[in-house]
């Protein structure tokens, strides 16, 4: 095949007219390179041509690690000579390896066309991802295989009538701490040796009371081919320990417990989880929230997926608010009305990182004068033990301490609804942060009606205009022509504020499609992936938005981690210089295609991009 066959039938050529391909042709130089050499060097010379791989392979070198392959038809070196700046990372050929090298000139041409410019966004995010499956693979994580992989043997059971001291032999003779009760309906229930301790012998029932009486019935069961870490996110949620195991038949071949899939070690989820809730009164509270950094810094040095680490964090916050919930009743009383607390803001979207702050309301039922008495006392309670243990006050006062933020249920309607009628920007400005609610704790059920009066901002055009111009209030850090964009003075001179030009961007991007969508999701990526499936956003634009919003918070988590390890306060200011080449190369594109997402929806919204 000559070079001009070749070309046409590899991306970007493929998308060049008959006149572009015959430029680039006539500019092609060809070149041997032989096993072990270096082809480019990280941190060397920039690149004076466009590589294309006509035969052979060469692999990708970040820092002595090997990050990605590369063979027949594909490019290399356009980073590097779009920018005219060092390689990112080393390229080496691994066996004999024959190039095209393509004129500067004419290779910038074709990479600067639509065809280029997609083909190199899809190169950079291809080559993170590549990253991060190589760091996963490197440490042969648990939490990246198919839970189904362990399940050491094959469920014991017992009948529903089974007498309980009979079902406890059971237990204690197959040294198992869980038994399945399947039920003649086809579902399967579950005693735990937990239910023994809290159903049977804290209450003083008899040893004949039948399993039926105490067991969970109806168990959720999880896919064999379910990844660990998605298991171990939804036990935190639930606050359970056990999970049947399914195969897709829905035949139930085992159980996993908390212990199986992250160990007993003190720096785990769980053993905070489970230290929160054994918490005598509120110092203890404190004392255990304060191995959370720990357990965040193990996460991110296990390559856990940064975004569940942000639900990690909220879990275990969720966990000292209840705590504290429970020890203030327990000091202060009941409150006569039904009630519920509200996780606001980023709490609510549980998104989280170490260095957090307190957003959060209360919603009731019944008198207001009477249910203030007992809830102002309460509020200042559980918020004085979060700040105890180091979960700043909100310094903007959105907090259930703020009077103007325990209201009836009935009037946060009301007030929802008549800061959707207003159209102003600061009513947008205050349902930017309230339209983001989650209840954490209490009987009363108040996201269903929140839920309905959110989904009522539909058809209201003007208010969700403003709301758009929420999403665009902030900019990332990036110039089209001259790259990253650091701070030139203030406190942090040489760095980009990963939350503020990016993290927080997205989730003000996500949130405003969501609810021009009428969506109740909270969380950013269910917002996108919501938005996608309603149409109202692209797939590439939902995809690129993914990918930046967990490369961000992959690079603020392992940023907050090295800066608590060394006993410096926390922030969210990065010097784009202290990552590695690739990781500098994947902000640059991240920031990008946040700004070509604000682009999008300003044209969508009809409003001006300052």
């Amino acid at each position: 095949m000559d070079v001009r066959s070749f070309l046409a039938d590899h991306p970007p050529f493929d998308a060049l007219t008959e006149a572009e391909l015959d430029r680039v042709v006539s500019s092609v130089q060809i070149e041997h390179f032989a096993p072990g050499t270096v082809i480019l060097q990280q941190a060397g010379a920039p690149a004076t041509h466009l590589f294309v791989i006509r035969r052979g392979d060469a692999e990708i070198v970040d820092d002595g690690r090997v990050i990605d392959e590369v063979g027949e038809g594909d490019v290399f070196g356009m980073w590097s000579l779009l920018g005219q700046m060092a390689p990112t990372a080393t390229v080496r050929a691994t066996e004999d390896t024959l190039c095209y090298l393509i004129d500067a000139g004419v290779a910038s041409d074709v990479l600067r066309s639509g065809a280029g410019i997609a083909f190199v966004v899809a190169g950079v995010r291809r080559r993170i991802a590549r990253v991060d499956e190589t760091l996963k693979a490197e440490i042969d994580l648990v939490r990246y295989r198919e839970v189904g992989a362990l399940v050491r043997r094959p469920p014991v059971t017992c009948d529903p009538s089974t007498p309980v001291a009979e079902a406890a032999g059971l237990m204690a003779r197959e040294r198992v701490s869980s038994l399945l009760v399947p039920s003649s309906d086809g579902t399967v229930g579950i005693l735990t040796d937990r239910d023994l301790r809290t159903r049977i012998v804290a209450e003083r029932r008899s040893g004949d009371t039948p399993v039926r009486d105490v067991m969970t019935p109806r168990a959720e069961t999880v896919a064999a081919d379910t990844m660990v870490g998605e298991v171990l996110l939804r036990m935190l949620e639930g606050g359970f320990h056990h999970f049947p195991i399914a195969e897709a038949g829905g035949r139930v071949v085992g159980v996993v417990t908390d212990t199986d899939l992250m160990g007993i070690g003190r720096n785990t989820p769980f053993a905070l989880k489970s230290a929160i809730e054994r918490a005598p009164d509120r110092d203890a509270v404190a004392s255990a929230i304060a191995e959370l950094p720990d357990v965040v810094a193990a996460l991110v040095d296990s390559s856990a997926d940064p975004v569940d680490v942000g639900h990690v964090i909220a879990f275990s916050i969720d966990a000292a608010t209840r705590r504290l919930l429970e020890l203030g009743i327990a000091e202060h009383g009941e409150p006569p009305v039904p009630w519920a607390w509200l996780a606001l803001g980023s709490a609510a979207r549980q998104e989280q990182a170490i260095r957090t702050d307190q957003d959060h309301a209360f919603a009731f039922d019944g008198d207001a004068d009477t249910a203030d008495a007992s809830l102002a006392p309460l509020a200042e309670f559980v918020t004085a033990g979060l700040e105890a243990a180091g979960i700043t006050r909100c310094r903007g006062d959105v907090m259930a301490t703020n009077e103007a933020l325990r209201l009836p249920l009935e009037d946060w309607v009301r007030r929802f609804d008549f800061w959707m009628r207003e159209q102003s920007p600061k009513a947008s400005e205050q349902l930017s942060i309230v339209f983001d609610f989650r209840r954490v704790a209490g009987e009363l059920d108040a996201e269903a009606a929140l839920d309905r009066a959110m989904a009522a901002a539909v058809g209201r055009p003007l208010f969700l205009q403003h709301l758009a111009r929420r999403a665009l209030d902030l900019r990332p850090p990036i110039g089209f022509v001259r790259g990253i964009m650091v701070e030139h003075g203030g406190e942090h001179p040489g760095t980009v504020d990963l939350k503020h030009g990016g993290i927080v961007i997205v989730g003000n991007i996500a949130r405003a499609y969501a609810i021009r969508s009428g969506l109740t999701a909270k969380r950013t990526i269910d917002r996108l992936r919501a938005s996608e499936g309603a149409g109202a956003i692209e797939a590439e634009t939902r995809e690129g938005l993914e990918e930046a919003f967990r490369f961000l918070w992959e690079v603020r988590l392992r940023h907050h981690v090295e800066q608590h390890r060394a006993g410096r306060g926390l922030d969210d200011f990065v010097d784009p210089k202290e990552l590695g080449g690739v990781a500098r190369q994947g902000l640059k594109e991240a920031f990008r295609i946040i700004a070509r997402a604000q682009k999008a929806l300003a044209l969508e919204a009809g409003v001006t991009l300052r």
